[in-house]
């Protein structure tokens, strides 16, 4: 177990890291809206309220060579809100960017579990890869068992739903909210979305494994009672 002064040390270190996310993710985007929407309008605004979270995914791509999904979302939310700038776009599309890119990764989940290549699976196989070459052959020789297929599959439709539902809920947001309002909610509907997604799949993805371990042991058993 942690001591005192480790556990002090374990929560300055993720500190840092949530200070900046809730800054250029929450307090930035707020300020520069409500500083330049009474000069500039709502759709300058609000393209303008999008370049702190742009900037940062590129830093921490350049930092760390990767961009995770939510840095994706951001950078496909900014090249649709210049495509709808230069088309003509309203406000109200603008503020559905975001979601939009949402529903659509949540209909490729979607897509990819009535295909039968569930891209949970895919996603775990590239975390898997990223540890050990020992980790990734154990987990895809699970791929025999019609249960861990299964898993992986309703894992992925459970995602892209969710994501669907998100999607729902943020443009019942954008129409019954202000727009200063909606840039303080939005994202704590998106990372809360994401965060109960993550809990939801870390507790099923244990759950299932203790299932398919005691499957597997009562298996061995009777084949060699048999």
């Amino acid at each position: 177990m942690l001591d005192s002064k480790q556990a002090m040390a374990v929560a300055r270190k993720g500190l840092g890291p949530a200070v900046i996310e809730i800054l250029v993710n929450f307090v930035l985007p707020y300020v520069i809206y409500a500083e330049m929407h009474s000069r500039f309008g709502d759709v300058h605004a609000l393209l303008a309220a999008s370049l702190p979270p742009i900037v940062w995914s590129v830093i921490e791509f350049a930092r760390k060579r990767r961009v995770d999904a939510v840095s994706l979302l951001v950078i496909l939310g900014i090249v649709l809100s210049l495509l709808a700038f230069f088309g003509g776009g309203s406000p109200k599309f603008l503020q559905l960017r975001e979601n939009l890119v949402t529903g659509l990764i949540g209909l490729v989940f979607l897509g990819s579990a009535a295909i039968g290549k569930p891209l949970i699976y895919q996603l775990a196989r590239a975390q898997m890869k990223r540890k050990s070459q020992g980790d990734l052959e154990e987990f895809e020789a699970l791929r025999v068992h019609l249960g861990f297929r299964r898993t992986m599959n309703f894992m992925t439709l459970v995602w892209g739903f969710g994501l669907l539902a998100e999607t729902a809920i943020a443009c019942v947001l954008v129409y019954s909210m202000s727009i200063a309002t909606y840039l303080i909610v939005s994202p704590l509907v998106g990372y809360g979305g994401l965060g109960a997604l993550g809990l939801w799949t870390w507790w099923y993805a244990k759950r299932a494994r203790r299932r398919g371990d005691a499957a597997r042991a009562a298996a061995a058993r009777d084949a060699q009672i048999g």
